[in-house]
């Protein structure tokens, strides 16, 4: 037993082939007093691939509340403790956040290991902008839920990142297409394993698609975000609606002088400031 306080480290897992491991992580495994895995029958396949003989302890959403002091305990006793989840990185949809947080409110150490995850892999092979992306893990179950969600996110123009189950696949993406409209889509499986596929299309190709082809495996679904030309038309439907000149007034009725509101009509509305400064004049 070691003195003081021990350590947690998170440890990501391969995501499908093995051999996407880093060194280090079979290294912390090694030397850890006890692995906590999301499925213990799931990561005793990893650990015998690399002939690791280390307790496993289950650690997963059912059990977290329980399992969760009981981890506190051991490193509050000085044990090391490996968390790895199924596969990828630990906290990203799964209980391991929950881990994380009662370390730092029992101000336990604890350390994040760099290493696989299915989202990122994706989204570079999707072929949709990388620059900005949003991360959004899985949809609710709840259609009611999962639909306001959407409403949300409609007029983001980040790319969108999901993950999903086969069985609700095709339930998502027809909210998808409801709400957030025909995009882009790119629906993502069994990343780094030797059936890995990428279907890409319209939100409507995909569900077709799926409907023909019945899911099967967990999914990585990616949508595009909204582009600048459907946001400039938005905007540009809305200013439709209500004349320059009550669109000053709107301004100047929250205490704006006239010259400024005039500037902030004309880009609102994208138009040039001569024509919105003639529509004030007998204002």
């Amino acid at each position: 037993m070691r003195e003081g306080k021990g350590k947690l480290y998170i440890c990501p897992t391969p995501i499908g082939n093995l051999e996407d491991i880093t060194l280090r992580v079979l290294r912390v495994m090694q030397e850890a007093d006890v692995i906590a895995a999301e499925d213990t029958r799931h990561s005793i396949k990893l650990l015998n691939h690399y002939d690791i003989q280390k307790p496993l302890t289950s650690y997963h959403e059912h059990n977290k509340e329980a399992k969760g002091t009981h981890l506190i305990e051991k490193l509050q006793r000085g044990e090391i403790i490996a968390l790895v989840s199924d596969a990828g990185m630990p906290g990203i949809s799964d209980p391991g956040a929950d881990l994380i947080k009662l370390c730092i409110e029992h101000d336990i150490e604890f350390e994040v290991l760099p290493g696989a995850t299915a989202f990122t892999t994706a989204l570079v092979a999707s072929g949709l902008p990388t620059n900005h992306f949003a991360f959004e893990g899985f949809l609710d179950r709840e259609k009611k839920n999962r639909k306001k969600r959407l409403e949300l996110l409609k007029n983001d123009d980040r790319t969108m990142i999901f993950y999903e189950a086969p069985h609700r696949l095709e339930a998502a993406l027809k909210d998808i297409h409801e709400i957030l409209g025909n995009r882009n889509v790119v629906a993502a499986r069994e990343l780094t394993k030797r059936h890995e596929e990428f279907v890409r299309g319209t939100v409507v190709e995909l569900i077709a698609h799926f409907e023909a082809q019945p899911p099967k495996g967990e999914f990585v679904v990616l949508v595009e975000g909204m582009s600048q030309e459907t946001m400039k038309a938005m905007e540009e439907e809305k200013w439709e609606k209500i004349s320059i000149k009550d669109h000053l007034r709107m301004f100047m009725d929250a205490g704006i002088d006239k010259k400024e509101a005039v500037k902030k009509v004309a880009k609102e509305r994208g138009i040039g400031k001569r024509v919105v400064y003639e529509e004030s004049i007998d204002l």
